[in-house]
This record gives C-alpha cells, structure tokens and sequence, in this order.
C-alpha cells in the first residue's frame, strides 16, 4: 500500500535533511518525495546525504512552489506537528497515525506532511491536513527532519497490512479546498460570521468535515447545497 503514500517536506532548510530524507523513506519502502519552496536546492549536499541506494529518490522527487499545488492531488494528508493546544485539533502518535494510513492509502494517494526546521507547520499549512501527527517527547521537542521522517514511516512500515481493504475513493485537496471556498462564500452570504472573524468559523467547518472522509460526490452535494443557497439569497 505504501505505493500510494507520499512524504512531502514543506520549506526545508537545508539539502542535508532532504538527502537523510530521501534515505529514511528508501529505508521503508516510500518512493515518492515531494518537496515545496526549498531554502536551498543543492542536490550534490542531497545525494551525499541520500547515499546511493536513495539516489533515485532525489533525482525524482517533485519540487512545487506552492503546497497547495503539491497537495492537491491527494485525498488524504496527515500533517506534523510538536504545537498543541486549545486551538490545533486533537493528535494521534504516529503508531496510531500509521494504521489509519495503511488503510486509507489502499485506494487513496496520502500524503505525511512535515513541517521545515524551524517554523515546522502553520495553522495555515494545516488546514490542508485531515490528520495530524505528533510524535511524543520528552520537554525537549525538537526533532531534526529527517529523524521525523524516519519514525513515522517507520511505524507505517511496521503497521502490517489493513483488515479492511473495501475503503472509498476520497474527493482530493483540489476538490475540497473549492468545497470550503464555496462554504466560506454562503456563510458570509447568510451573516453567520457577524461579528467574529471568518476564520472561526471555516476552522470549525474544516474541523468537521475533515474527519468525515468526503468522497467526490459527497463534496458535490455540499457544494451544490451552497449554490442553491447563494441563488436563493440572491433573487
């Protein structure tokens, strides 16, 4: 299944890090590399790094310069992140993380998310993401890149393979991001935001509608919802 599994490295430092990358995912069985807005694209520091045996990952990695474009195919993103609290939604470890992978990548492309070295991921980054990752530490939470990488591809090389193998085909970031652009245009049409900010209320929708594994036609009908809505206002 990991076939359909991508690791995608948002806003790397350093060509280091996607070289060791690019090894931890040839370690686990993970082909594809994904590799949005690097800081520094030296590929002679990557395949040092990479080693030979991983070479071919980074001669054929994607590189985009926008992560929505890097996502959009996928039905699936699982994001990484060390920030929790009030407003980031609930986590799993990666163990638990890489069970829900397995079975969704039967049939879907998934991508895991990591953040760069410094920043990690944004709540904006996370919006993209149904899932969310965070690896346990102890008060000292910094992990290097590549060592994330390796301990949830890891625990989804380890995972064994999904019970059930009858999983629907999820609609894709491009779809769903059209889907909430629609959601977030009837909401303001109804004046439900009033006097709180936008975003409160596209986080709560993305919240929840991120958890129900949307297929396309499932999206379809939401937004079809929304333009009826929209029609209706207007006459």
């Amino acid at each position: 299944m990991v076939k359909n599994v991508s690791v995608v490295l948002n806003e790397p430092r350093f060509p280091e890090n996607i070289g060791a990358a690019a090894r931890c995912c040839r370690n686990m069985g993970i082909s594809s590399l994904i590799v949005v807005r690097p800081e520094l694209l030296d590929r002679e520091k990557m395949f040092k790094m990479a080693t030979h045996e991983a070479a071919d990952i980074v001669e054929n990695m994607k590189i985009y310069d926008s992560l929505y474009d890097a996502l959009s195919p996928f039905g699936h993103v699982v994001g990484t992140t060390a920030r929790q609290g009030r407003e980031r939604r609930p986590t799993h470890s990666p163990k638990e993380a890489a069970v829900l992978i397995r079975r969704l990548a039967v049939n879907n492309q998934v991508a895991i998310l990591f953040g760069s070295e410094n920043k990690g991921l944004s709540n904006a980054h996370l919006r993209f993401c149904n899932t969310l990752i965070n690896i346990p530490t102890t008060d000292f939470r910094s992990i290097n890149l590549a060592q994330s990488v390796m301990i949830v591809c890891y625990e989804l090389f380890v995972s064994g393979e999904p019970e059930d193998l009858h999983v629907p085909k999820l609609s894709n970031v491009y779809e769903t991001e059209a889907m909430y652009a629609h959601l977030s245009q009837m909401f303001q049409a109804i004046g439900l935001y009033g006097k709180r900010e936008p975003g409160y209320w596209m986080s709560r929708a993305r919240r929840f509608l991120g958890r129900c594994e949307l297929r396309s036609r499932d999206v379809r009908l939401i937004r079809g919802l929304c333009r009826q809505v929209l029609n209706a206002l207007c006459h």
